[in-house]
């Protein structure tokens, strides 16, 4: 008999850390190499995690709601061979711990991460937890308890983790730290009958509502709005969608196309492709596209296709019907989520003409686009002017003022909608 670490594996490119949901199996019982053992949350989605060795489940080391880091020990196995080699014991999961820890960090926190993060929980004077991790980001930023006490956490039971801290620390020039404890708390009371019912908002949510707040708060927002002519799409969607479906086994919404001339216009104008950093703009090679999905929960979440421009309409067509598929059924991993430099968000599908919409961080740039609605409209033909009835639909750009002018945001709004428009009628499936 042999017992093996079980380590906090990671769960993406930007992962670091996670916070412990539910352990799924207990000490003592018998578990099988890749059976789900635990669920783990970070900031960008839940997913349970595997066993890394078969055997019996010796000891739990990382308790429920702990934030672990990338590679440390949660759970001691107990395998049935003399060394764990049987089990098939990756040689790397069991080298030194500060050096898988320092490998999953950026640079800038390489000496917060290399301490050792014990497991034992002990609350604050505020009555707030606080993580080894966050408290020692705390002290190199020299950030007081009282600041840090006001800053909002989107981890379990509110807990302020390691990315709220990095949000944090991009925007706290803007408010001095001296003065942030004078900063008076809202005075507006909610009133609550005994009629009324009180929703606990769940993590997810807690999280959207961080990040949206975090957003507006970062970016200068403004919104151009531009109606485009999608009857070609409509009149080639109907022709061809049961034709499309029996050729590729499932069916074909208007977000391919959506995203198909957001991406040609993101090659014609690639400084709307950009991040921003501190004072440094940087300018994306690849064009990743996020779409929002409304998830059954109410929530939202936004997975990436990766290097959209690069697809055609069908290639397009099945990675919207997948990820959106997996949204619905939470089986999206962290890097399906990670890496988007533009996002699309249809609030056509609720009925809606327009919208303006948060942009998400890092970008710069998001897109509503809106129902699409017949309506009479003036159509210019070789004898002259006519009314005709003509699908329409608001696209509507919003975008970062800081480093986006109206010029480039208008323009590029502008070329999607001609995009949409120039749809060829006799495109082949």
């Amino acid at each position: 008999m042999a017992s093996v670490e079980m380590l906090m594996p990671k769960m993406g490119e930007s992962i670091i850390e996670g916070t412990i949901l539910t352990w799924l199996k207990k000490e003592g019982e018998s578990i099988e190499q890749d059976e789900s053992v635990l669920e783990v949350a970070t900031d960008k989605v839940d997913t349970e995690v595997p066993a890394t060795h078969g055997g019996i489940l010796k000891k739990i080391l990382a308790k429920e709601g702990e934030i672990i880091p990338v590679g440390a020990p949660i759970a001691v196995i107990e395998t049935a061979s003399e060394n764990g080699a049987a089990t098939g014991t990756p040689k790397k999961e069991t080298e030194s711990k500060k050096e898988v820890l320092l490998a999953a960090a950026p640079a800038n926190t390489a000496s917060i991460l290399a301490e050792q993060i014990p497991t034992q929980e002990v609350l604050s004077e505020d009555g707030r937890f606080y993580s080894p991790l966050v408290k020692n980001i705390a002290k190199e930023e020299e950030i007081s308890m009282s600041e840090l006490s006001k800053i909002p956490g989107t981890g379990k039971d509110n807990r302020v983790t390691k990315e709220d801290m990095l949000a944090y620390l991009k925007t706290r020039n803007q408010i001095p730290a001296k003065s942030i404890s004078t900063i008076p708390e809202p005075k507006a009371q909610v009133s609550i009958s005994a009629s009324d019912e009180i929703i606990e908002m769940d993590r997810m949510r807690k999280m959207i509502a961080q990040r949206m707040i975090e957003s507006k708060r970062i970016s200068a927002h403004v919104t151009s709005f531009v109606e485009a002519d999608m009857t070609n799409i409509v009149l080639w969607r109907e022709k061809n969608k049961l034709a499309y479906k029996a050729k590729y086994g499932d069916g074909i919404t208007f977000t391919p196309f959506f995203i198909k001339a957001i991406a040609r216009a993101i090659r014609d104008f690639p400084m709307i492709n950009i991040s921003v950093e501190g004072d440094k703009i940087i300018k994306k090679k690849d064009i990743n596209i996020g779409m929002a999905v409304a998830l059954p929960s109410g929530n939202l979440i936004v997975p990436v296709i990766r290097n959209a421009d690069q697809l055609n309409l069908v290639g397009v067509s099945k990675k919207v019907n997948e990820l959106a598929s997996r949204a619905r059924n939470n089986k999206l991993t962290a890097d399906d989520l990670a890496g988007g430099t533009y996002t699309v968000s249809n609030v056509g599908s609720f009925g809606n003409v327009m919208g303006t919409p948060i942009i998400p961080q890092p970008q710069v740039a998001i897109m509503a686009v809106g129902a699409i609605v017949k309506k009479p409209a003036v159509v210019e033909t070789p004898t002259g002017d006519v009314i005709a009835i003509r699908h329409k639909m608001f696209l509507s750009h919003s975008y970062d003022h800081r480093v986006v002018d109206g010029a480039l945001g208008g323009m590029f709004v502008k070329r999607v909608a001609d995009y949409l428009e120039e749809f060829d009628l006799q495109t082949d499936l």
